[in-house]
């Protein structure tokens, strides 16, 4: 027997908008069709806050009930900056997830090598990291997801998580992440860095603010940028690491945060879309 499709948020938003249009229809058009634009507005909005799930079910965070947070890098790995974030982790017994475009995992396999060789985890962040992906086709994003995986199998895993650049989704990434028995990974804690173009006050942004159960955002690339320096960057990083135990909060592997698998051993064939 074939799995039924789950009914999105949206379809049943969408369906309770349409009954209640109709409904006050014939008391007052101008009611009816306000209903109507504020369901169109609440879609637009909906890719830009993927903690809504109104398309596909997104993990943003772990449980609250807990003294542990996940800490996840994105746009990486550089070798300007990921060999030392390596190290710093290891002096602190961390254990990470790198959210990893496939176009760089392909250019410095030595240091995916060593990201998994030191025991941190490895997602998906596509393969070219186009921030406008979400606005392309179904195939187009498919095929970015797919790309990525490919150069992942490489090294003998397959990414069980995603992460959209820039953090955007839209109605097609649900059923895309469904046939690659994937899930969507966003986060509940930022400084916020632009990709480590303000690092500046890092580490105290996010301390201020960070809660139990939280999954964390930094970067570990190096932005094209005259005001970055790779020290600075990871002075702001050791804070945050020294920071955590001070609040009563250990950094645990993002697996064991939200109790499901983040990465496997044994490649996945996905479904024809």
């Amino acid at each position: 027997m074939k799995n039924k499709r789950a009914i999105a948020p949206a379809e049943i938003l969408g369906a309770i908008c349409g009954v209640a249009a109709a409904g006050v229809f014939f008391i007052h058009t101008h009611l009816s069709a306000a209903v109507l634009l504020t369901f169109l507005a609440v879609c637009l909005a909906a890719p830009f806050i993927p903690a809504t799930g109104l398309f596909l079910p997104v993990i943003r965070r772990g449980r609250r009930e807990t003294n542990s947070v996940a800490v996840t890098f994105d746009d990486g790995p550089d070798p300007r900056t990921t060999p030392f974030l390596l190290d710093l982790l290891a002096r602190f017994n961390v254990h990470a997830t790198f959210f990893i475009p496939g176009k760089n995992a392909r250019a410095h396999p030595e240091l995916i090598s060593r990201i998994l060789g030191a025991g941190h985890a490895v997602g998906n962040h596509t393969f070219a990291h186009d921030v406008l992906v979400m606005l392309k086709s179904q195939k187009t994003l498919a095929r970015e997801i797919d790309d990525a995986q490919k150069v992942f199998g490489d090294f003998g895993l397959t990414p069980l998580t995603f992460r959209p650049p820039a953090g955007v989704v839209n109605p097609k990434l649900g059923g895309i992440l469904k046939k690659r028995e994937m899930i969507c990974i966003h986060y509940s804690r930022r400084g916020p860095d632009m990709g480590n173009r303000r690092i500046r006050g890092l580490s105290g942004k996010i301390l201020a603010k960070i809660r139990p159960g939280d999954i964390v955002l930094l970067h570990d690339c190096c932005p094209e940028s005259a005001n970055f320096s790779a020290e600075t960057w990871l002075a702001e990083i050791e804070k945050i690491l020294a920071g955590l135990p001070q609040k009563g909060l250990r950094a645990v592997p993002l697996a064991e945060l939200i109790k499901r698998p983040v990465m496997g051993k044994k490649a996945r064939k996905p479904r024809p879309d």
